[in-house]
């Protein structure tokens, strides 16, 4: 997956963190990354699955995880999931000093008990 059409490399992420889960005062468990614009929204296991809604409202079917350590992008259109692709501007995820779930200070106790499964 060197160069896929709707993957722009240059397009920088939008935050550390989920987009609307900072503006709504939420919390997520991962986060993923807009290949296509940057967008940096939850994960489908986050109570708000920000990043699914992303590609739903803007179009843009692939994502590439934002956790430290991981490099994979997800096609959401067509269910498949990729090891590697081009490299995206940096930061590549968000801040090791940011926890998961995340972000420091809003995330419940009882978590495990509100996630998506």
């Amino acid at each position: 997956m060197s160069e896929i059409e709707g993957i722009d490399p240059n397009a920088a992420p939008t935050g550390t963190g989920c987009v609307e889960c900072d503006e709504l005062g939420g919390w997520w468990f991962h986060l993923r990354r807009c290949a296509q614009c940057g967008h940096i929204g939850c994960c489908d296991s986050s109570p708000a699955q920000h990043a699914t809604a992303h590609w739903k409202s803007s179009g843009h079917p692939l994502v590439q995880s934002f956790e430290p350590g991981e490099e994979w992008f997800w096609n959401y259109a067509t269910d498949a999931l990729y090891d590697s692709g081009p490299e995206l501007t940096a930061p590549r995820d968000h801040p090791a000093d940011q926890p998961t779930p995340g972000p420091a200070g809003r995330v419940p106790e009882d978590w495990t008990r509100r996630l998506n499964r």
